[in-house]
């Protein structure tokens, strides 16, 4: 499959934003991935990446964007690096004005996506080892969080350090099936659920996750 052919089967299901689209067509997927799969970087699959781990189909990845509603000059925090796509995609839409704090408890990976961020020349992106399941607090508030890690649930210093009226997204179950879920964070605190379909992602790690 082809960039164009996954436009126009996203046109058709998603409703995807131009922002969405643009961010898409300037991030070449196939930066993110293991040279041995440069050729199949825009088959919508999951591809393997290093220990394990796996960089998220392009549908996914759209599904979690377009439920974000990220606009120019937000700042948003991402718990799990991975390859760096999602990262990008995120920095794209966010803008010069905007900033993503993105996280990963595996060295290996944040190298992976420091070095892939670079080659697609983002300046508004910061990578942190650090368990993103905590949150970093020195970076908040955020207008955004995105968790590309199965939760149990939304861990608490998430909820405390996104805004009042922000988003929140992420794959919420048990390790073996997962329900993505949008936040809506009120004024008063609450948050309201939106559920978006089934998925399997790996477990989040860290204080809050399935495995420390």
């Amino acid at each position: 499959m082809q960039k164009q052919e996954l436009i126009n089967f996203w046109k058709e299901r998603l409703k995807l934003n131009p922002e969405i689209i643009d961010a898409f067509n300037k991030i070449n997927r196939e930066n993110f991935v293991l040279p041995e799969n440069k050729g199949v970087a825009y088959q919508d699959t999951p591809l393997p990446i290093l220990r394990g781990k796996t960089i998220s189909q392009p549908t996914t990845v759209m599904i979690m964007t377009l439920a974000l509603e990220v606009k120019k000059g937000h700042n948003v925090f991402e718990v799990g690096s991975g390859s760096g796509y999602q990262t990008s995609i995120l920095a794209h839409i966010v803008g010069d004005k905007g900033s993503v704090v993105s996280t990963d408890v595996i060295p290996e990976l944040v190298e992976f996506a420091r070095q892939n961020i670079k080659k697609v020349n983002l300046k508004n992106v910061k990578i942190f080892e650090e368990d993103g399941s905590k949150g970093l607090q020195e970076q908040a508030p955020y207008d955004r969080i995105i968790i590309t890690a199965a939760c149990k649930e939304f861990p608490q210093p998430l909820l405390e350090q996104l805004k009042p009226g922000g988003i929140i997204v992420g794959p919420v179950g048990d390790a073996n099936e997962q329900e993505m879920v949008k936040g809506v964070k009120d004024k008063s605190g609450r948050l309201e659920l939106h559920f978006l379909g089934q998925f399997l992602f790996s477990p989040l790690y860290g204080k809050y996750g399935f495995e420390v």
